[in-house]
């Protein structure tokens, strides 16, 4: 039985049960505390959280998940200890110059949202170029919040739409929510229905803030190394429980 099956059997006979998400977020916490408690320097942890990334990915593929959006260095991130920046910007760069070609091969695009000002020029191109690759892609979507802040984001629609008012390209009263939400980072991108975090952590540390409005939340005690298969069946599973009224009344 595939993922894709377990999931159907697990909401077969529940008419009250919310429909498979489409889009997964995940909120990727945990690697230092993994290396700390096996006395390993903390790059150990991001390292075997990079093989926990390939779980994600295939247990998305397997359960026919449309999108899945990772929470992969946060703005706040580049306030960390240089060394650890550096580690992670490493291995960053072996995962652009070696997972691409194999996440191609498996039809899944990629995306990278956040502020590059502060990338180097050769992660930028390695950007660039695994995201042109895999552009006509449709299996999944995998986005990755690179130097991502949710504030920022909503910081940045906010001048553009101001620039387009001051010049004169549309009305202060044309905004709404849906060109709100064409402006961001995500443009194209449904919003998440399920966001999972791991390491026993309850808060969204701004990710995706605008997207988040109607999410379920599902929070994991495990740390980031350790996911697994069936720690995203469970997730999927409690999701399944749910009841999404969107701010209606159920019934």
């Amino acid at each position: 039985m595939t993922l894709g099956d377990s999931i159907t059997a697990i909401n077969s006979g529940n008419d009250d049960a919310a429909a498979p998400p489409n889009h997964v977020a995940i909120i990727m916490d945990g690697n230092g505390r993994w290396a700390k408690a096996r006395n390993l320097p903390r790059a150990a942890g991001h390292q075997r959280g990079a093989q926990a990334v390939k779980t994600a990915i295939k247990s998305s593929i397997e359960a026919g998940i449309g999108y899945l959006t990772l929470y992969g260095f946060s703005s706040e991130n580049w306030k960390r200890p240089q060394d650890e920046v550096d580690d992670l910007m490493g291995l960053l760069r072996l995962y652009l110059k070696n997972e691409i070609k194999n996440l191609h091969k498996q039809g899944v695009r990629v995306l990278i949202i956040g502020s590059r000002e502060r990338l180097d020029a050769d992660i930028i191109n390695l950007i660039d170029q695994a995201e042109a690759l895999t552009k006509d892609n449709v299996r999944l979507t995998v986005t990755i919040a690179l130097s991502y802040g949710g504030r920022e984001e909503l910081t940045h629609v906010a001048k553009t739409l101001a620039h387009k008012v001051a010049n004169g390209d549309i009305l202060p009263s044309d905004i709404d929510e849906d060109m709100f939400s064409r402006c961001l980072y995500t443009a194209g991108t449904p919003d998440p229905d399920i966001l999972i975090r791991t390491s026993g952590e309850k808060r969204v540390s701004n990710f995706l803030p605008w997207q988040l409005a109607y999410t379920e939340f599902v929070f994991l005690d495990i740390l980031w190394p350790d996911f697994s298969k069936q720690d995203f069946v469970a997730a999927i599973s409690d999701f399944l429980e749910r009841d999404r009224r969107y701010g209606a009344t159920s019934g």
